[in-house]
């Protein structure tokens, strides 16, 4: 393993380096020290082109993964960390550049993930003239909080098979927004009294192209209503799935749950078997036209 030289980020950025003119580029926030190197690993084989860590930590990761992977010095510990860090990558890249953006310990899925690269995934999606791509976010939890007390297994994960459902985005004006959802479920849905209001939607904008004066807000929006919505006017289009420890990470460690969660485990939980087909078969997303 070698320690990724750490970059400033506005520096890099006003640069603007080679790695940045082509997508897809994969935006990953480190939090913390877990599972980076594998969250690393995933989105590689998937096909990016370049990763940028954003990040605090200094990064060991394997020597023939540094020519593809950029450490960004960042805060990510800050309120929102990710809108300013995502909004000035949007501003330094090519317009028409797709970008997707996660935390560590987060995997990205999409339809036939086995088989094809995200290139490939992109380019359909882009020739449907789409220019972003719902993701739903699953739970990701271990099965044992007492073998593993920060709720991280990845060899034994386990997420709810069911327990998921949607409700309409109000407008402003009170009524239904055109071809928007709330989306709801996983650990969010079965512990949301540990999570504030404005937490507990597990949908995500995460796979989107750059475009002039377009901004991502605090709750995973972005600014241009279009980007917002799951799918075109005439008919379904594929969605992505990202399996993410994020949450279960954060109540088994947070003072408020950790000693009032024992154990994160229902009726409902399924053995995560770490293919896109599995996520696919339970609808928790879907080809649109894409076979």
């Amino acid at each position: 393993m070698t320690v990724l030289p750490v970059q400033d980020f506005d520096a890099f950025l006003s640069r603007k380096p080679a790695v940045l003119s082509k997508g897809p580029i994969a935006i990953i926030l480190v939090e913390d020290d877990v599972e980076v190197a594998r969250t690393v690993t995933h989105h590689l084989k998937a096909g990016f082109r370049h990763i940028l860590l954003l990040s605090r930590l200094a990064i060991d990761l394997p020597e023939e993964q540094l020519p593809k992977v950029t450490q960004l010095s960042y805060d990510t510990l800050r309120p929102n960390a990710h809108v300013a860090g995502v909004n000035a990558i949007i501003k330094a890249v090519p317009p028409g550049t797709w970008l997707y953006y996660g935390f560590n310990a987060e995997f990205l899925f999409y339809p036939f993930s086995e088989s094809r690269t995200v290139g490939e995934l992109l380019a359909f999606h882009t020739e449907e003239r789409r220019s972003a791509m719902l993701t739903y976010v699953i739970d990701l939890y271990a099965p044992d909080l007492t073998r593993t007390p920060n709720a991280v297994d990845p060899e034994n994960a386990m997420f709810d098979r069911t327990g998921y459902y949607a409700l309409g985005r109000k407008g402003s004006d009170g009524h239904d927004k055109d071809r928007q959802l709330d989306f709801h479920g996983g650990l969010r849905w079965r512990y949301e009294e540990f999570l504030p209001a404005d937490r507990r939607r597990i949908d995500r904008i995460a796979l989107f192209r750059a475009a002039p004066d377009l901004k991502i807000t605090d709750d995973h929006r972005f600014s241009v209503e279009e980007y917002n919505t799951y799918a075109c006017p005439w008919h379904h289009n594929l969605t992505a799935a990202i399996a993410s420890f994020r949450v279960a990470k954060a109540l088994a460690t947070n003072p408020g749950s950790r000693d009032v969660i024992r154990n994160m485990t229902w009726r409902n939980s399924h053995r995560f078997d770490w293919r896109g087909q599995q996520l696919m078969d339970l609808g928790l997303m879907e080809p649109g036209q894409w076979f």
